[in-house]
Formats: structure tokens, sequence, C-alpha cells
């Protein structure tokens, strides 16, 4: 169990994750960026359970393109203790939209970078179905773009979710306009942020660079950073990260006692929409 998360336990939340079923069931997309491994649900609460966290949230890989049953299995089997960020397109069905909302999706994802994503420009046909639900737009984007694109996202009456500290190479990232238009939109109210996923953009998990960038975040708007441990780590041509080193992450960047729970449990459940978060025994809320 990681330490950091014993004060909080029954209500820490790890804020990106996937789960991966067997191809037979849930095939994936011809033209797809690569091909991961199975990661079962099982295997995921596994990876809860040794962080010391109890809830999740569950993002739909590019890779399965709009077809949410995989992701929506799992929250199904979990209802209340996971949520879930899906990918829809214009032609998504109401119907399909109340039934991923009754299981615990909470938003859809953007996603630029990988092929089998849904492009930025839909958010044109996909704002107004998705503030219409109280859900947020999450972002696989590269953040340089914000100088440029943040009024256009403010057009929308959205929260937006920046995946992965705005996937932004650690050694660029506090120099770039892109890292300060993302900062003004989470002082605005209208953004978030994944302290997830280092390796994306730094070699080393101890780059002081990145330190640098995870404490000019959490200093800017502690209340819009989320954790993220970004299991099962799809898509690297890196090693993996284990957990452990992970832990170390949290040690340098969350310190202090209020700070993590901040991070770990109150902002996730504000975005997510986990409702018991006065009880620390465990026990699930309800979507």
């Amino acid at each position: 169990m990681n330490p950091l998360a014993q004060p909080v336990a029954g209500q820490a939340c790890d804020t990106h994750a996937h789960v991966i079923g067997d191809p037979a069931r849930f095939p994936m997309l011809a033209d797809r960026s690569y091909t991961p491994d199975m990661a079962s649900l099982e295997q995921y609460l596994g990876v809860l359970a040794r962080l010391g966290f109890r809830r999740g949230v569950l993002v739909q890989p590019s890779f399965y393109g709009t077809d949410n049953r995989c992701m929506l299995e799992a929250l199904e089997r979990e209802s209340g203790r996971l949520r879930g960020i899906a990918v829809i397109d214009a032609d998504t069905a109401d119907p399909v939209l109340a039934r991923l909302d009754a299981a615990g999706v909470r938003g859809i994802r953007i996603n630029e970078l990988f092929r089998g994503g849904v492009a930025l420009a839909a958010l044109e046909r996909l704002a107004p179905r998705v503030a219409e639900l109280g859900w947020h737009v999450q972002l696989l984007i590269d953040a340089r773009r914000l100088a440029e694109i943040a009024p256009w996202l403010r057009k929308w009456p959205v929260q937006f979710v920046f995946d992965h500290f705005g996937h932004v190479p650690a050694g660029l990232a506090l120099k770039d306009p892109g890292i300060e238009a993302m900062l003004g939109l989470m002082a605005e109210g209208r953004a978030w942020v994944k302290l997830s996923a280092s390796y994306r953009i730094a070699a080393d998990p101890g780059d002081p660079d990145l330190d640098r960038l995870a404490q000019r975040l959490l200093q800017a708007a502690p209340s819009r950073c989320l954790w993220a441990s970004d299991w099962p780590h799809v898509g690297i041509i890196c090693a993996a990260p284990a957990l452990e080193r992970l832990g170390e992450q949290l040690a340098r960047w969350l310190p202090d006692p209020a700070l993590r729970r901040q991070v770990l449990v109150d902002n996730p459940a504000r975005l997510y929409r986990f409702t018991d978060t006065s009880a620390i025994d465990g026990g699930d809320s309800k979507p």
C-alpha cells in the first residue's frame, strides 16, 4: 500500500486508467496507433489496492474509437466506485448517452495524438450535448497549441481537463506560452490538469524540470489539479514505471497532508461527482 494514501483511504482517486478486454469480444480499430496487451478490471482493482486508493476513473482509449462497451461493462460491474470518460461522435444516440451517464461517465475525450481519437473540431457539434449532461471535455493535445486556441475553447459552456501535464516536454513547458494559457483557463475555473504520465514528457522520473512543472501547477491552482497512474501505460516506447516510482513522485509533489487530500480526494470528488466524501471507511458512493 502507498503510505501517502492512508490518511485518505477509501476516498483517494486515480483519475486516469484504461481497461483492455479480450479482442474477440472487444475488437480494436484497424487504423490504430498501437496494439496493447489485455488489462482487466480485476488487474486494475489490484493496482488501486496497491496504491491504497479505492476510487478510479476509466478513460476510453483511442484504439476502441467510439465503441465504449469494454469501459461501460467495467463501470457497471463496479457501480459507484468508478467513473468513466467516453468517446462519442455527433451520431451517438441519446439512449446510449443516458446509459453512459447512469453508469458513471462524466465526460468525453478529445484525442489528437493517437489514431482513432476524435478531433478537436468535433466540439462544434459535441459541446452542446456534453453541456446538457453536465459532463466535461478531456483533451489529449499538445498544450503548446493553447496560446492560439484558448479563446476558441472559451466559447463552449463546458469544463476542460488536460491530460498528462498538457503533454508538453517538461524541459520546454515552463517557457511556453501554451502552459500559461492552460494556467489561465484553470484560474478562470474553466479547466483542470492531470499530473499524470510524467514518462510521456520526461525520460527521468526525477527530472528537476518535471518537478518544477508539477510545483508550478500545484502552486498556481491547487483546486484544479488531479493525479493519475495512467495504468497500464499504453502506447509508450519506454519501460512502464513501477508503482513505487509513482509513489516517490507523489511524495515530492504532495508532501503536505492538506494538499494531498485536496488533489487526491476533494478535487476528483467535485469533478467526477463522487457524492460520499465524508466517510473514510472505504464505502462506495453512488453515481
